[in-house]
């Protein structure tokens, strides 16, 4: 008989059954009790994850890393999952995997865990569902979560900025380095990584990029350190990773990571919040108290303030 209990999936999912893994991450797409069970069961995993976000503009090469860095690290006995997250998808109701096919050649790696996720339609389930199904993850015994986006726009930049390290993917000829600062990449990188190293263009797009962190990031005791690597080839995966655990050390000995994960957890209880309360403002509107008071607003009885007060002053009650 199939497994439906998030208690008896976690006990699964901790024996080393990927599918019951899988059923958990579904639960905490879809929201709701079966989430919050979920939540309840594996948010003491939370601190004990090390999350590592990735980001950069689509084609700078992000599979390609993160998929040396799954090789590096199972090459050194670790275990690592992958949440790879795509906010963009309108038509799929799935992540577009694009190159991520790559990654598959870990798919028998009974030490990865591969797992796309996208909006199907809520962006902001999305941001919800992505720290709690990397919970699952650690507590599945994945101490380590890739969690990588598809693109920079302000949602991915902001789901990759929720990790305890930020790695910033860019390509020589990466374009204007304005526009890297209006997506905010400037204020989540921990870690840069000049992919396609290989390329002309190299020494300009390091100028930039020490430019930029100049101009912009305040003096302090961890200035983003810029690492490159040509992970078509493998190169660099050393350099890279080493830049991550010292980020990962520093983050630890001075208290930031602490820090971090407390605004995270407040982030996320907001958000919890908002979406409990916007689910049941929908419920009250969808009823025939909420449709009176839309006919009101029609007939200009009442405004729209009148109205959304009337509906916030019954849930109070």
């Amino acid at each position: 008989m199939r497994v439906t209990d998030p208690a008896e999936l976690l006990a699964a999912a901790q024996s080393g059954d990927r599918g019951a893994v899988a059923r958990l991450i579904s639960y905490v797409e879809r929201g709701g009790d079966d989430a919050a069970a979920v939540s309840r069961l594996t948010w003491s995993a939370a601190r004990r994850a090390n999350l590592i976000g990735m980001t950069g503009a689509p084609g700078a090469g992000k599979s390609t890393l993160t998929n040396m860095l799954i090789q590096h690290v199972r090459a050194k006995g670790e275990r690592i999952a992958v949440l790879a997250v795509d906010p963009s998808s309108p038509f799929t109701n799935g992540a577009i995997l694009g190159d991520r096919v790559r990654m598959q050649d870990h798919a028998t790696d009974d030490g990865v865990f591969i797992r796309s996720m996208a909006t199907r339609g809520q962006v902001g389930g999305l941001a919800l569902a992505t720290p709690e199904a990397a919970r699952v993850l650690a507590a599945a015994g994945y101490p380590t979560v890739l969690i990588e986006t598809v693109g920079v726009g302000q949602v991915e930049v902001e789901i990759a900025g929720a990790a305890d390290t930020t790695v910033v993917v860019v390509n020589p000829g990466w374009g204007d380095a304005v526009q890297a600062n209006k997506a905010g990449l400037l204020e989540v990188a921990d870690v840069f990584v000049i992919n396609k190293a290989d390329r002309p263009g190299v020494a300009e797009v390091r100028r930039d990029l020490e430019a930029m962190l100049d101009m912009h990031v305040a003096p302090g005791p961890w200035r983003p350190p810029i690492v490159e690597a040509v992970a078509a080839r493998g190169e660099g995966a050393q350099d890279v990773w080493a830049a991550i655990n010292a980020h990962r050390a520093h983050i630890v000995e001075t208290g930031e990571l602490v820090r971090r994960q407390a605004k995270r957890a407040e982030i996320e209880v907001r958000e919890i919040v908002v979406r409990t309360i916007e689910a049941k403002a929908v419920a009250m509107l969808n009823s025939e108290q909420g449709a009176a008071l839309t006919a009101n607003v029609l007939d200009g009885s009442i405004d729209p303030h009148e109205a959304a007060a009337a509906i916030l002053n019954e849930m109070e009650t």
